[in-house]
């Protein structure tokens, strides 16, 4: 059994994006996983970091309640939308001020390559992200861009390997049963922690 966290990473409430998150959390905890989740939309946090790493502001207690739940995780799930081809504003603000040198790489040590030391090593990470930009377009024309972005620039640097994306497209306007469906994939991704 895994212990996972999920993040809610829509800045609103009561979103597609909760439901997806939901929907995980609830089948991997009906399948005996212990689960800990958390609604970006409930968290406060002043988004921008204002400083560089030498002068850090103190995390406010929803972070660090994030960086715990990373470090205390087998397994992370985000469910976000995808706005203007990259995360919500907020969301971008939340791995800003709680993906810190010292708990989440390491700029003191290095990797062979000359890169930070990931140090949430050993840890998988699941993406569920919502659009209106059709897949192939995405893949095709956009490259994947948000994608690479988070596997190369976030998830790897840190740790989490491997990372998979869920790409549901057509969210703002679904066809009829749409939802229902990725509900049911989200849970089915959920039941296996994967």
């Amino acid at each position: 059994m895994k212990r996972i966290f999920v993040l809610d990473g829509h800045p609103c409430v009561a979103t597609l994006s909760h439901h997806l998150a939901t929907s995980y959390a609830e089948a991997a905890e009906a399948a005996g996983h212990e689960v800990r989740m958390l609604n970006l939309s409930a968290l406060s946090f002043d988004i921008d970091q204002q400083s560089n790493y030498r002068d850090l502001k103190p995390l406010e207690p929803d972070l660090a309640a994030v960086i715990d739940n990373l470090e205390w995780a087998d397994h992370i799930v985000i469910s976000t939308p995808m706005w203007w081809g990259g995360l919500p504003a907020r969301l971008k603000g939340l791995l800003d001020r709680a993906l810190l040198p010292g708990r989440a790489f390491s700029t003191r040590e290095t990797t062979a390559l000359g890169m930070p030391k990931p140090m949430l090593a050993g840890r998988t990470a699941r993406m569920i992200v919502t659009s209106d930009t059709p897949g192939w377009f995405f893949r095709l024309i956009y490259k994947s861009a948000l994608v690479v972005q988070m596997k190369r620039q976030v998830f790897d640097l840190i740790g989490l390997k491997p990372s998979r994306f869920t790409l549901l497209a057509g969210a703002s306007h679904p066809k009829p049963g749409v939802v229902q469906r990725w509900l049911e994939k989200a849970a089915a991704l959920g039941r296996k922690a994967i």
